[in-house]
């Protein structure tokens, strides 16, 4: 394949890196403070300064006071904020399932809330009932067995698979507050064994194809489900993200391209499911990794539905599904791919979104997929930007170069995005979409490789080396019109931390000082409000670059202003992650994914001795009131 032609080899100095320190320095910042203080030097883009313009128009967004960086084993949130465990890993969620128990057996979790919980949604049915979906990413094996994985069975490959994939619980809503239906008609377990269907271009292309599947369109299971996405026709998506960690090839014999750029080698990652089932075997199922990666859709409201891996979307290390309706009717997915030195993406439907018609269940079968270019202007860190085409037979995907037919743009997105000169990223995580639809964020979490390997040089997207601390950008499509393949962005936030490096661009944007520093943001979203929540899943030592961050949490910022307030700190080397809140914005649900993580001295939710469990938390207001407001 060819390589980027934006990318220049480390031994001649990128033209930004000439005026990167300048540009962008902790003096520079100052300098270009303006009357919109809290945004620091993005007062100088173009779309900060629209926004300040219209600031006499706006009401203060946060009402809350930050809280402290905490390094407790538990959940901190503001004055006159309650947080309570709805739900954690083993917990029943079909009738009939045993009380947790590090012992379970598979046939136990594949009736208990899986492991690791990730994204989220919540899709409201009265006023008093309603369905959460959960991803469940992947589990620790430290902790889901009793021999910490040192010698993995037959049932123990299964019991993890069981506890990977979605749950889908019902809830009710009793004295005010909403709690788990363990008697819910739609409750239900998806996991790595669910039977599922491919759809679009690359169902039943022979790269799909294996020897329990001829037809190359069914396909079992999802697993590294990590964030989400929600349809106005009422289905979930979820994203399948590091999928690439469960198949290994006991033939110990060299890969091809296509598998090295998805990470797939002949070692997994410890789980051991290739020794007792041949489809994670790539030396027997060598087109079994080609079956995963994608965006599936699943129905909340049919326990009896069939998910849909749709592959229109574009197969790499799925993040979130950000869905919004242009104007024009037609549907846009922004979608990120969490990996260093990879993209950023975007979908268009073919045909248009029509409220209660049937034809919307179909709306993600047929599409245009796109991959983002920035450019900008010398010493601003605000440019343009355009969509580039990934369709068979335009901008050099070509058989000559690798691409045989329109599946295999699909099959292999992160090739035909290199092919095309996408600009590399520092690994795009969630996309949010502002809720008045006129601005998209996406948040950069880190990137050690980012000026150091010749693949990644700076560019002006991704402008710090190493970038240890992560970055959220934002854009605006030309003219509102979400489809157009122009837009104009600038980054609205660099994390840092301005106490232990004061003058350097590490410090972070003038937006961040000592009481609200954080690193690597991670899961975002929006409420009706328009205050961004932001998440975050970096380095918790509170040590060396990361003295004074304390644990993982969670804040919350004004876009208008650029203000951020600290909400929630998290327990002890946890992640915080998932998002998603009742109608009436009065209970927010957020996840609390592998506190504990590498036998780190957690508790969490159970305290005293117990195993450490991620859990599902929810959020309430004391007085009943709008979370955040």
């Amino acid at each position: 394949m060819c390589s980027n032609p934006d990318q220049r080899p480390l031994d001649q100095e990128p033209e930004f890196n000439q005026f990167v320190d300048a540009a962008v320095s902790r003096r520079r910042f100052l300098q270009l403070t303006g009357a919109a203080s809290t945004v620091g030097f993005l007062a100088a883009s173009p779309m900060s300064t629209a926004v300040a313009n219209t600031l006499d128009n706006k009401p203060e967004l946060i009402g809350f006071d930050a809280i402290p960086i905490s390094t407790a084993d538990n959940v901190n949130v503001p004055n006159g904020y309650q947080a309570d465990v709805l739900i954690s890993w083993g917990d029943a969620v079909l009738k009939g399932a045993p009380d947790f128990d590090q012992s379970n057996n598979a046939q136990a979790q594949e009736m208990q809330f899986g492991d690791n919980n990730d994204g989220m949604s919540f899709f409201p049915l009265s006023d008093t009932r309603a369905v959460l979906v959960v991803n469940n990413e992947y589990t620790n094996n430290e902790y889901l067995y009793p021999h910490q994985g040192k010698k993995i069975s037959a049932d123990d490959a299964r019991k993890a698979q069981a506890a990977h994939g979605v749950s889908v619980v019902e809830l009710s809503k009793r004295d005010g507050k909403w709690q788990v239906n363990i008697d819910g008609r739609l409750n239900r377990r998806i996991t790595a064994n669910t039977e599922m269907v491919i759809t679009g271009d690359a169902a039943g292309h022979p790269l799909l194809k294996t020897n329990a599947d001829p037809s190359g369109k069914e396909v079992l299971g999802t697993f590294n489900n990590c964030a989400n996405g929600q349809t106005p026709w009422g289905t979930y998506l979820t994203c399948e993200e590091n999928f690439n960690g469960y198949f290994a090839n006991s033939a110990d014999t060299t890969l091809g391209e296509t598998y090295a750029r998805y990470g797939l080698n002949n070692n997994d990652r410890g789980y051991d499911w290739y020794k007792h089932q041949d489809r994670f075997d790539m030396a027997k199922e060598p087109n079994e990794p080609h079956r995963h990666g994608w965006v599936v859709e699943i129905d909340p409201m049919n326990p009896n539905s069939t998910p849909k891996k749709r592959t229109a979307l574009g197969r790499f290390k799925h993040e979130n599904a950000a869905l919004t309706i242009n104007n024009d009717g037609r549907v846009v997915v922004y979608l990120g791919d969490d990996e260093r030195g990879e993209h950023l993406y975007k979908f268009v439907s073919k045909n248009k979104y029509r409220p209660g018609a049937d034809s919307n269940r179909d709306l993600l079968e047929d599409g245009t997929l796109y991959v983002a270019k920035f450019s900008g202007t010398e010493g601003e860190l605000n440019g343009q930007g355009e969509w580039l085409e990934l369709t068979w037979n335009k901008n050099g995907l070509t058989p000559e170069n690798g691409f045989p037919d329109p599946a295999s743009v699909l099959i292999f997105t992160r090739l035909a995005a290199t092919q095309v000169g996408a600009t590399t990223m520092d690994r795009p995580e969630w996309v949010a979409v502002h809720p008045d639809n006129q601005s998209v964020f996406c948040t950069l979490t880190n990137n050690k490789h980012r000026g150091v390997k010749e693949s990644q040089p700076l560019n002006v997207i991704n402008p710090r080396e190493k970038n240890p601390y992560g970055h959220i950008i934002r854009w605006r499509p030309s003219q509102g019109d979400h489809s157009s393949n122009s837009f104009e962005w600038d980054i609205y936030v660099l994390a840092g931390n301005p106490d232990v490096h004061p003058e350097s661009m590490m410090a972070g944007s003038d937006n961040i000082h000592k009481d609200n520093m954080f690193n690597s943001p991670d899961g975002i979203g929006f409420d009706k409000a328009g205050r961004l929540w932001i998440q975050t899943d970096g380095k918790y030592s509170n040590q060396g670059n990361f003295a004074g961050m304390g644990n993982n949490q969670m804040l919350c910022s004004d876009p208008n202003t650029g203000e951020i307030r600290r909400f929630l700190t998290g327990p002890i080397a946890c992640e915080i992650t998932g998002l998603t809140f009742s109608p009436d914005y009065k209970t927010m649900f957020v996840g609390v994914q592998h506190p504990g993580e590498d036998l780190a001295p957690s508790h969490f939710p159970q305290g005293v001795e117990a195993i450490p469990r991620s859990s599902v938390i929810m959020i309430t207001r004391q007085d009943g009131g709008v979370i955040g407001a």
